[in-house]
């Protein structure tokens, strides 16, 4: 079974595309933090992880680059309701394959996480 990291610090976000994902089959954890997300995928190592950007204790780049030292595979897809230029070129050269923008669009969420799994969607 596919499994799916959904980092976000907004309890309503992670709580939703577990749910949604949930329902299509995909073993699904959540972390509200950089410094969870990083502990569970030492622990679960996912298939791929939703990455929020703007996150309090530490953020989405921080992450994506412990990520990089530790799991270099891991895929990574980011999340921000914001697009900034210079993150989107920093995080791309940290090997993130691409950002979804919030507010969450379902088909295009669904899109995305199941052509990573390489599931036709």
């Amino acid at each position: 079974m596919a499994k799916l990291l959904i980092v976000d610090d907004e309890l309503d976000v992670r709580e939703f595309a577990r749910n949604f994902f949930r329902k299509r089959g995909i073993d699904v954890s959540i972390a509200s933090a950089g410094r969870e997300a990083l502990d569970l995928v030492d622990r679960e190592i996912p298939d791929l992880i939703l990455l929020d950007i703007r996150m309090g204790e530490m953020s989405g780049v921080d992450v994506l680059r412990e990520l990089r030292h530790r799991h270099n595979l891991v895929k990574v897809v980011m999340v921000s309701g914001i697009e900034e230029d210079q993150v989107v070129q920093e995080t791309t050269a940290l090997g993130a394959l691409g950002f979804i923008h919030k507010p969450l669009v379902l088909e295009e969420l669904e899109k995305v996480v199941l052509r990573e799994f390489g599931v036709q969607s």
